[in-house]
């Protein structure tokens, strides 16, 4: 589906290789008057401000003829008012019908043909979220979550959460989830493909979605929707509008959105303080909201942990330079185990390292405004934590440069839980190379009490994604893991962010998941439960009402 006629810029030639891109609404290709340009992120660790103005005169029509570069590899029709009003009326329209699927149809055949589709094209898939800026080793992590996504085993879970059907004396009964109707989805920038795949899996439950490509970061969405779920949806003889995505700002769309009578549910992944603002124009506007908002995670180390698979664990909080929402966030070690654990911990933090985005073993990326990196770890200081390892800014090469664009991963020690909150790296998430480790205070002979204070710092935190605990002892791991009620994922002596079949990628409670929040299955989260009877002819109405609960 790629391709089409611009309506302006005719004389634009793109590279071999390079994409186009259009918006994709009731099974059509819809023209644009303006252009989105994607820029390979690899120009920008080689002259950032040359490949920013490029992309800025192409995009303010500046630029109307002539061969494009290759770091310019793909362009995205940015779509108008109407284009947005109409995939919305197209999604109105399909969800009726789509609804009436069957499950067999709309979850088991669907779901198998993306998960085949999209194993034959992880390559390609790789190779794109290359070009807008993911290290390769985390490109092909991503590429596993939305396999696993759409794996055997995750497809028979949500299978078994759609339906349950009962007998009851001459009864039909079943207890169902019926969809909610249209959703929309808006992706983070900092990864929304895989977002926009997670929201893919609300149409098993016959909802339609409307996807909106962020410009920052469309090409990717866009070359699976249309090339991957699109024909999928087409092959099984799904309705025109059962998918729509296009390119656009978050605010008109937003605001379009909500203004809409056709909108059901929107899923909004961003920070927690426009997400809860957001919240509540959703309920206002009579909108499910369901959010995607920041982590914050903690990663409990008791005493007897192995502290070498506990520190290689806790080095995914560099991965992508801190900038994902599901890594370790903050620590919480045993005072018996803390010094060897920030010894390992900064041996390990030393081997992650930068780099271009299509070597192997880059973890970290640029970094482009990182006074808040330091404004935090000023703060951090002041308040009285150690710095362990890091700390400065650095060139690709990883020499010490002021004015480099990527960031030291950066350890701290905070001593003391009782006033640790008050640093800011250890109460909010910072989205940066930064990771406080808190070392408890305790006296001898009191592990007791001491767990139960994790425990409760746990359930006390603001947000709740991810949790986990690094602990040999099974009565420590079985009292934690019965304890801890907050997060959407609990995890222990595992990954914090690898993936698993059956378990939830995404969703939380607090300021992660807002006042509805949970573990977010998007097939469940826009669908309601609907229970139904169906009785066999003959059954007297008065004998079902005062028959004292005998069956019939």
């Amino acid at each position: 589906m790629a391709g089409g006629s611009p309506q302006s810029q005719e004389d634009v030639v793109l590279a071999s290789g390079a994409s186009t891109y259009l918006s994709y609404v009731d099974g059509k290709s819809i023209p644009s008057a303006e252009w989105v340009y994607v820029l390979d992120a690899a120009a920008l660790l080689d002259d950032a401000f040359a490949s920013l103005t490029l992309k800025r005169k192409l995009e303010q029509g500046r630029i109307t003829g002539g061969q494009l570069p290759p770091t310019i590899v793909g362009r995205i029709a940015k779509a108008d008012r109407e284009t947005i009003e109409y995939a919305l009326q197209a999604a109105a329209r399909a969800t009726r019908e789509w609804s009436a699927v069957s499950l067999d149809v709309r979850l088991d055949q669907v779901g198998t043909l993306l998960h085949e589709r999209l194993a034959e094209r992880a390559e390609e898939i790789t190779r794109i979220l290359v070009k807008e800026g993911h290290p390769l080793a985390l490109a092909r992590w991503q590429v596993s979550g939305m396999l696993e996504c759409f794996g055997p085993e995750s497809l028979g879970f949500y299978r078994s959460q759609m339906l349950q059907e009962f007998r009851h004396g001459a009864r039909e009964i079943s207890v169902r989830r019926q969809p909610d109707g249209v959703v929309c989805l808006n992706p983070p920038q900092n990864a929304p493909l895989s977002s926009a795949l997670l929201g893919v899996t609300s149409i098993f439950a016959g909802n339609a979605l409307v996807v909106r490509a962020p410009r920052s970061a469309p090409l990717g969405v866009m070359y699976v929707l249309h090339e991957v779920v699109a024909p999928v949806l087409e092959e099984v003889g799904a309705p025109p509008g059962t998918l729509s995505v296009v390119c656009g700002d978050p605010a008109p769309m937003l605001n379009a959105w909500l203004d809409s009578p056709h909108v059901d549910d929107i899923m909004y992944f961003g920070s927690s303080e426009n997400g809860i603002r957001f919240q509540e124009r959703c309920v206002a506007a009579g909108k499910k909201p369901i959010l995607e908002l920041a982590g914050n995670d903690v990663v409990v180390v008791w005493k007897d942990a192995d502290v070498s698979l506990a520190a290689e664990a806790l080095t995914e909080s560099f991965y992508g330079s801190g900038q994902l929402c599901m890594i370790p966030n903050q620590v919480i070690a045993h005072p018996d185990i803390a010094g060897p654990l920030t010894a390992e911990l900064a041996r390990q933090a030393a081997l992650v390292r930068p780099g271009h985005a299509g070597d192997e073993g880059v973890l970290l990326t640029p970094v482009l405004r990182n006074e808040k990196f330091f404004s935090c770890l000023d703060d951090a200081l002041t308040s009285g934590a150690e710095l362990v390892c890091g700390g400065h800014a650095m060139q690709l090469d990883g020499t010490r440069d002021s004015s480099g664009i990527f960031l030291e991963p950066t350890v701290v020690l905070v001593r003391g839980l009782d006033r640790a909150r008050e640093v800011r790296a250890v109460r909010h998430e910072t989205f940066f190379p930064l990771l406080p480790v808190v070392v408890a205070e305790r006296a001898d002979g009191e592990d007791d009490e001491l767990l139960e204070r994790f425990i409760d710092w746990v359930n006390t935190n603001e947000y709740g994604l991810r949790n986990s605990l690094w602990a040999d002892d099974r009565a420590v791991i079985d009292r934690f893991t019965s304890r801890v009620t907050k997060g959407g994922l609990l995890k222990v002596n595992d990954s914090h962010i690898g993936f698993l079949p059956y378990l939830p990628t995404h969703g939380g409670t607090g300021l992660t998941g807002g006042v509805f929040g949970e573990a977010n299955y998007p097939i469940l989260r826009t669908s309601h439960v609907q229970g139904v009877s169906v009785a066999a002819q003959g059954l007297r109405p008065r004998e079902a009402v005062f028959g004292g609960g005998k069956s019939q």
